[in-house]
């Protein structure tokens, strides 16, 4: 099927914390719904049948609680899809922005998928009610290519976001579509979390999905292309990725994700918003990874020479690292149950720090959530302290075989490359209970390969 990603810089309101007036704020939205209908137009130009666009891409963001009020449409929260909001428009009050939405997805006859803020008035008698009478959720909707709303999906894992409510309960949103089966729907901070995202795949064994993001990138695992990937690859779904392009805030990173191939954004350097579109297969049946290379064991003699342990923070997490030196060798280390190991052989020695880093435990820092890495980055100097720091650019060209003993079944392979680009292991899954990942040359300098595993249980 066709499908089409819009990564959008949105038009952003001067002053996020003022209270305006609904006109205002509909005036405000309306200047970044101009900007979807012309890239809805042109996706169904190129023959899309689905197009995805980002979070906080109508409103924006950093509001509190009551200056995003006027910007929040009412969207009724059932699964009927019998709500056509471009025909029936009068069925509900404050549906503007849902009403544009609806109409571009029947005009250019496309499925839709958007994201706004919604609002939900509730009783005294509720306990969860805030004490202003409302909910205020961030909420994705799509659209058949009728206009009729499918689904909504109010999103569960909030990021630092106290302009809305987290929903009572996860919602698990999804809806058919003719040419791809059913999609699932979640956005940006939930695709690190078991709940709804994990268990909605896994429930309805969904292999479509839609992914609304406005994603802050960080270096050297957690790019948002990086993941979206790696997302992709462990689950063996395809995902129709949409972020919100703010270079000044780091964020950039969008596309069209397979298993085994991508389509994809990522721009630091200019301003604009960018159309992805591409045709990618149905996934139907399960792809097999190939294990046939199965990763040999360190020998004694590794670990005797193994060179000198080292701590380095990443991403705000105390990693335990070895430096890969030399052109060729064989390495582990070690935290809490975890190990790691790592065969490598370099094609050409570089002037390029590397270092083998281990990460077993709760990172704390934005969010609280259990991760088990074993990771190979490129240090952003020459010195054991810059390892763990954002590097974009690398010229080491390195084969390498990765591997640890991870304790969870939820692990994402990451394989970046120089300029933020992404590579394809040759090989990887489970072997004697460890997970391996092998590549044989990459396409350009390594910046990262890592193992992420989340160990949900845990958090």
């Amino acid at each position: 099927y066709v499908a089409a990603v819009y990564e959008h810089e949105s038009i952003l309101s001067p002053a996020p914390a003022a209270l305006v007036e609904r006109r205002s704020a509909l005036e405000l939205m309306g200047r970044n719904l101009d900007v979807y209908e012309q890239q809805v137009l042109a996706a169904a130009r190129q023959g899309a049948q689905i197009i995805v666009f980002p979070e906080d891409g109508i409103h924006g963001f950093n509001f509190t609680r009551s200056s995003i009020y006027p910007y929040l449409d009412f969207v009724p929260h059932s699964h009927s899809g019998k709500w056509n909001p471009c025909r029936e428009p009068y069925l509900f009050n404050d549906t503007e922005v849902v009403q544009r939405l609806s109409c571009m997805a029947l005009k250019n006859k496309i499925f839709l998928v958007a994201n706004l803020g919604t609002k939900q008035p509730c009783e005294r008698t509720d306990p969860r009610c805030p004490s202003d009478g409302r909910y205020q959720f961030n909420t994705n909707v799509a659209f058949a290519a009728d206009g009729t709303l499918l689904a909504t999906y109010r999103k569960h894992n909030l990021y630092f976001e106290c302009a809305f409510d987290t929903p009572p309960q996860p919602d698990y949103a999804f809806f058919d579509t003719p040419f791809a089966g059913k999609f699932g729907m979640f956005t940006c901070f939930d695709i690190l979390f078991f709940e709804p995202a994990v268990n909605l795949i896994r429930q309805y064994n969904l292999k479509q999905i839609v992914y609304p993001t406005a994603w802050m990138n960080q270096l050297p695992l957690l790019s948002a292309v990086e993941f979206q990937q790696a997302f992709a690859t462990a689950f063996n779904v395809n995902i129709l990725a949409a972020n919100i392009h703010h270079p000044s805030l780091g964020m950039t990173g969008s596309g069209i994700y397979t298993p085994v191939k991508s389509f994809i954004y990522h721009n630091m350097e200019s301003y604009g918003g960018k159309l992805i579109v591409a045709e990618i297969p149905v996934i139907s049946t399960d792809y097999r990874t190939n294990l046939e290379k199965t990763p040999g064991r360190v020998s004694e003699k590794g670990k005797d020479q193994s060179p000198p342990s080292f701590y380095a923070e990443m991403m705000y997490d105390n990693f335990t690292f070895v430096p890969v030196w030399g052109e060729k060798g064989e390495l582990q280390v070690c935290a809490n149950t975890l190990c790691c190991y790592l065969n490598y052989q370099r094609a050409v020695l570089t002037d390029e720090l590397y270092a083998l880093g281990v990460f077993d435990g709760l990172h704390t820092v934005h969010g609280t959530y259990y991760v088990q890495a074993c990771a190979l980055v490129k240090c952003g100097g020459l010195s054991f302290s810059t390892c763990g720091q954002e590097v974009t650019d690398a010229t080491a060209l390195i084969d390498f075989q990765l591997w640890g003993n991870m304790s969870t079944p939820y692990i994402f392979p990451l394989l970046l490359t120089s300029g933020i680009t992404l590579d394809f292991a040759d090989h990887m899954g489970w072997k004697n209970n460890h997970y391996f990942l092998s590549k044989n040359r990459t396409s350009s300098g390594l910046l990262t390969a890592a193992l992420y595993g989340r160990w949900y249980e845990k958090d």
